[in-house]
């Protein structure tokens, strides 16, 4: 299975945790970067987020933290 499915939040036992997409904002050494349109799961009750791969990919392409990995010589 390669899909992530949660129907349980794992920080609080709550069934309301949902998927949602949007665009998410992360920080790194005060330098703020956005994925657009991310898919990951979030717990209304506790506020929980939980990521799949593919979800973590997309935030390492758009972090600054792997922007050395990106460039070309």
């Amino acid at each position: 299975m390669d899909a992530l499915e949660l129907t349980i939040c794992p920080s609080c036992g709550s069934t309301e945790i949902k998927k949602v997409r949007r665009d998410w904002s992360g920080r790194f050494q005060d330098q703020s970067y956005t994925v657009p349109s991310l898919e990951f799961y979030e717990c209304p009750v506790c506020g929980e987020r939980v990521y799949d791969r593919e979800a973590m990919r997309k935030i390492q392409e758009h972090s600054p933290a792997f922007a050395r990995v990106h460039t070309h010589s």
